[in-house]
């Protein structure tokens, strides 16, 4: 018979509260090897590069990949993308939509656009499985209608990352998806010391999904930190 002690050390409230081990942590040549571990096609390496030329930080190979498969998880035929970039997270997620999804993206940069415009021309994409909108994100999403989406991705200004969240949650259907990406912003959101706009952006943005009852979430260290959450 367990003692009261013993049920207070094994109740869910005392395990959950506990810190993970730090052993328990991947060394870098693993997390090195997981990044890497799904090859990366010439169409995808060229929009990184792109990214690079554009003064952007290009996505991480394990986010490309991560965003494929959970596209493919969830069959997502309707794509919200806030960051266009220049295009490699727009083939990512376009290697795992269906055959007929269409890929809404916002950027303001009309610049960033054209490139992955001829990103996606370049691997066969037609022209009308994708929107390309060129303006401020939070002019354009309220114009989108609620609750219509498979996917939302988040990739653009980090001081409106809480906003791009509850516009995401607003447009995604039941069971829709939510990827928020640069989630851990170079080890600094776990840093508590550090206090710079974007990073308090970033956790504002991680605390609305965490106290959302109606999801269901994880944090995955994946790229720069890749927030998941599945609405119910």
């Amino acid at each position: 018979m367990c003692t009261a002690g013993a049920f207070a050390r094994l109740s869910p409230v005392n395990a959950s509260s506990a810190k993970s081990p730090a052993k328990s942590a991947p060394k870098a040549a693993s997390w090195a090897y997981a990044e890497d571990f799904v090859d990366e096609n010439e169409a995808g390496a060229a929009a990184r590069a792109n990214a690079t030329e554009l003064g952007l930080e290009p996505l991480a190979r394990g986010t490309a990949s991560a965003l494929t498969l959970l596209a493919k998880a969830v069959q997502a035929r309707a794509v919200v993308e806030i960051g266009t970039g220049s295009g490699a997270s727009g083939l990512a997620l376009f290697a795992g939509m269906t055959p007929d999804g269409v890929l809404t993206s916002v950027d303001i940069e009309p610049e960033h656009q054209q490139l992955a415009r001829r990103s996606f021309i370049s691997v066969g994409i037609r022209t009308q499985r994708f929107r390309l909108i060129a303006g401020a994100a939070l002019t354009v999403l309220p114009k989108l209608s609620d609750g219509a989406y498979d996917l939302v991705f988040i990739d653009a200004d980090k001081l409106e990352y809480a906003e791009y969240v509850e516009q995401g949650l607003r447009l995604l259907r039941h069971g829709g998806m939510l990827v928020v990406n640069d989630s851990l912003w170079h080890d600094r959101v776990a840093d508590p010391g550090n206090t710079d706009d974007e990073t308090d952006a970033i956790r504002d943005a991680l605390s609305i999904v965490s106290e959302n009852d109606d999801l269901v979430s994880a944090l995955l260290p994946v790229g720069n930190g890749l927030l998941v959450a599945v609405k119910r």
